[in-house]
């Protein structure tokens, strides 16, 4: 190996490392309240260090956003395998949950942990990887439309209603709210409702 190659992936090595302190700082104490040194404390280096990989904690934030959608892109890629669309979209809503059980530290910082929306929502570049994702869910329920599986047709509101859905569902799971139930089925009983949604929306939406 050059030292070229060498430093690369040093670099490489050291930008991971950054970027896993900050994912865990983020989640254990909010955005807000996670700095720079902080991150660099727990790395153990300084806060210079820090900057030489990232301009900013923002910028450090839609690294690991944008990375954090292209793995939920990544866990669709079996859908492109059905052929049917109501079975894409069911099969869709499955590896969605799955992905959200399996990564529920991606899965706060995509969708549920408070950070600076504002300046995310003016940086293009930082809603590819989601906005990708998205897209997939309408293009699969404008198939559904268009073969006939729904009586909605506005593509926005049967995408939205859908997904407005399942996110409640994972939200409920992830943040322990099934406990209600007292019986310790918790990932059982919410495979359980997205299979009695599905039964809904092919009979009604």
């Amino acid at each position: 190996m050059g030292i070229s190659e060498r430093k690369e992936r040093e670099r490489e090595e050291m930008q991971q490392l950054i970027l896993g302190a900050a994912h865990r700082l983020f989640l254990e104490n909010g955005y807000d309240k996670t700095s720079i040194r902080a991150i660099a404390d727990a790395i153990e280096y300084s806060p210079a260090t820090i900057y030489l990989y990232f301009k900013d904690k923002n910028e450090i934030f839609f690294e690991l956003h944008a990375k954090a959608f292209q793995a939920l892109r990544e866990a669709f890629t079996p859908v492109f395998n059905i052929r049917d669309p109501f079975a894409q979209l069911v099969e869709l809503g499955h590896l969605y949950l799955q992905w959200a059980i399996e990564n529920p530290g991606l899965y706060d910082l995509c969708f549920l942990m408070e950070a600076p929306m504002e300046a995310l929502a003016c940086r293009e570049e930082s809603w590819r990887e989601g906005q990708s994702a998205f897209d997939l869910l309408r293009n699969v329920v404008g198939n559904c439309i268009e073969a006939g599986y729904f009586r909605e047709h506005d593509l926005d509101t049967a995408a939205l209603t859908i997904w407005s859905y399942i996110h409640g569902l994972v939200v409920i799971y992830l943040k322990k709210r099934m406990v209600v139930f007292e019986d310790q089925r918790e990932e059982e009983r919410m495979r359980e409702s997205y299979t009695f949604f599905v039964k809904m929306i092919r009979n009604g939406l």
